[in-house]
């Protein structure tokens, strides 16, 4: 080996590293500064947003049934490793081509501004973020690869002390870069965290819940089961699930929002927040569901909602004959194709303000959202709401309808069994029994009966919680007399209010929701 020879191999090393820092400091500056602009102005938001777009409904639904609602984790992970990859990459090149890197490093800023153009609630301006991160990035790469080149190549021609002198200036680079890097980290995060924090308090600050004209009615205390393990039978907000397409979650102003309600009407509606919380209120207790919940899983939540009836406002504005549609649109431009039927009959579907006696959660669509019993969430559960377009199906079509999903969404009879868990290894009582416990729901019809099967045995009938109303779910709870030790499974089935029998016939989630009975595997000592 020449000493020529040695630099040769150190220098892509170091301007990989150099090569990432720049990235990092690109994407710190704009998410520094989206701050002052939408939330999907950062780079990230932009490119996952597009990218979420795009994804296959197959895909989609092997991501949520892999991570659950860990997806939106997966995804930012997944950017992350990608763009540290591409950086690494490009200082890499940068070693024997400062400007083709330098190039390259801005392709990637002036890429990602234009996929924040496509975001449906950004302006030309919501581009500045990111085209200031480049501007700022782009010097800094030349910077840094002509800041760790000169040591790398020093190297080999000191000699005695001045060996040691190029040894430590390479040490001292390594240091500078690397807390470059982190620090432009900590200034991401910050931002993030600023953003959190400043919604928090501007909700606190501004959204005052009034009292409901019609309130729900109080869940009895014998609707949660007495069964070790089970959960509670109102979901906590911040356990509530979260399935939808918005990568980065909205920032919408109370003091400006409003909703237009338009399309096949007499009369057109637009009502500000504060005309909105003007308006009789009602209170709910209801279930949802996301339409990508496997059999058995944990994609359904239910809560107590609070808002104005949609039927309401719709009878206001004079719906036109011939329409059969309601598209909902939030800011960020995602639609949901609701049956006209569905938000003009007796059931309860809402412009929902509150949740849990809470005003909405931001991540849940504060401040104003879609709340309708029955129907799957992507047809029906719009957060973030910002219009109401009484159409028709043949005329309009939704986000998921037009990705192979049905356009209607009505939900499936479904039950689980929440004890004991998977796997699990329970003890039987000092009489020699065990506790099973679940949930079942059927909204709009209520659950008369759940069945439970323990290995091949008889089907046995489960004692139901109290029954807080159609559109809630119910807990069920059953004590297995004489539970023998070993490997057992249980399967659970429902029976709906009408009198329909939960199928055995399994189907994956698209396009119309999952289908089965769902069986646990667990060992009794």
């Amino acid at each position: 080996m020449t000493a020529s020879s040695a630099p040769a191999r150190r220098i892509p090393w170091w301007s990989a590293v150099a090569g990432v820092v720049a990235g990092i400091v690109l994407v710190a500056v704009a998410e520094l500064l989206s701050l002052a602009f939408s939330a999907s102005s950062a780079p990230f938001a932009a490119v996952g947003g597009a990218f979420i777009d795009i994804v296959p409904p197959a895909l989609k639904d092997a991501v949520i049934a892999l991570f659950g609602t860990a997806d939106k984790l997966v995804l930012n992970a997944s950017m992350v490793a990608v763009y540290a990859l591409l950086t690494a990459l490009i200082g890499g090149l940068g070693a024997r081509r400062p400007r083709l890197a330098a190039a390259l490093l801005a392709g990637l800023g002036l890429l990602a501004a234009a996929l924040a153009l496509t975001r449906a609630q950004n302006t030309a301006a919501d581009t500045v973020p990111t085209l200031v991160g480049t501007a700022v990035a782009v010097p800094l790469l030349l910077l840094l690869l002509r800041a760790v080149r000169g040591p790398a190549q020093a190297a080999p021609e000191a000699e005695g002390g001045d060996e040691e002198q190029s040894a430590w200036s390479r040490r001292r680079t390594l240091v500078g870069v690397g807390a470059l890097g982190v620090l432009g980290v900590l200034i991401a995060a910050g931002a993030r965290g600023v953003t959190a924090t400043r919604e928090a308090a501007r909700r606190a600050a501004e959204y005052v819940l009034p009292a409901p004209a019609d309130p729900a009615p109080p869940v009895p205390d014998d609707a949660q089961v007495d069964v070790e393990g089970m959960g509670p039978f109102l979901t906590p907000n911040e356990d509530f699930y979260r399935i939808d397409t918005a990568l980065a979650v909205p920032r919408v102003d109370p003091s400006t929002w409003e909703v237009r309600i338009h399309g096949l009407v007499e009369r057109e509606l637009t009502l500000s927040l504060e005309e909105l919380l003007a308006e009789p209120m009602t209170e709910a207790h209801v279930t949802l569901a996301c339409v990508s919940n496997a059999v058995g899983g944990s994609l359904v939540g239910n809560a107590t909602w609070m808002g104005v009836p949609v039927r309401s406002l719709l009878e206001r504005a004079g719906v036109q004959e011939g329409a059969d549609m309601v598209l909902s649109r939030s800011v960020d431009g995602f639609t949901a194709s609701t049956p006209l039927e569905a938000l003009t009959d007796d059931r309860d579907s809402l412009l929902a303000v509150s949740m849990n006696g809470e005003p909405l959660p931001q991540e849940h669509g504060y401040p104003v959202r879609m709340v309708v019993p029955g129907l799957y969430g992507y047809v029906s559960a719009t957060k973030w709401l910002a219009e109401l377009k009484v159409t028709r199906f043949d005329e309009d079509t939704a986000y998921w309808s037009t990705r192979g999903w049905s356009e209607r969404g009505p939900i499936k009879i479904a039950s689980r069994v929440d004890v004991p868990r998977p796997s699990a290894t329970v003890a039987a009582d000092e009489d020699g029994a065990v506790m099973l416990g679940g949930t079942a729901w059927a909204q709009r019809r209520g659950i008369a009966g759940v069945q439970v099967r323990i290995d091949d045995g008889a089907w046995q009938e489960a004692e139901l919680g109290a029954d807080v109303g159609v559109d809630a779910w119910v807990q069920w709870s059953l004590r297995w007399a004489d539970a023998t030790p070993g490997p057992h499974t249980a399967t659970v089935r429902a029976t709906g209010g009408d009198g329909e029998e939960q199928t055995a016939t399994e189907a994956n989630p698209a396009p119309n929701g999952a289908s089965g009975w769902h069986t646990v595997d667990f060992t009794v000592e």
